[in-house]
């Protein structure tokens, strides 16, 4: 379970993905067995989330990480390359962005 702490000397990594309600179930599917399989066991990941929207159009994924560059280098490795493939068609379109926390309430 991922905490948000100001203290937080980390990456954070918010990505959203947009989809049709009709594919909203088999990208929630790819994405919770990308992390099982495999980024779960990459080197410095920490914890990760999924939220799915009321309409099933977004997935908002919060992704912690021990540094920037272990999440640079998972989403480097062959395999993930390939998920990243199959994920794209799933969705109109995807974007990771890094982010540092600013203030938590």
């Amino acid at each position: 379970m991922p905490t948000i702490a100001p203290d937080f000397a980390g990456q954070t990594v918010l990505t959203t993905f947009e989809m049709t309600p009709g594919t909203c179930h088999d990208l929630l599917d790819e994405l919770k067995d990308a992390y099982q399989a495999f980024i779960r066991h990459q080197p410095g990941f920490l914890s990760a989330g999924l939220h799915v929207n009321d309409a099933q159009t977004r997935i908002a994924n919060y992704s912690k990480w021990t540094r920037r560059e272990d999440f640079q280098a998972m989403l480097r490795t062959p395999e993930m390359r390939e998920r990243n493939r199959r994920i794209a068609e799933l969705c109109s379109r995807f974007e990771p962005v890094m982010y540092e926390v600013a203030a938590v309430f």
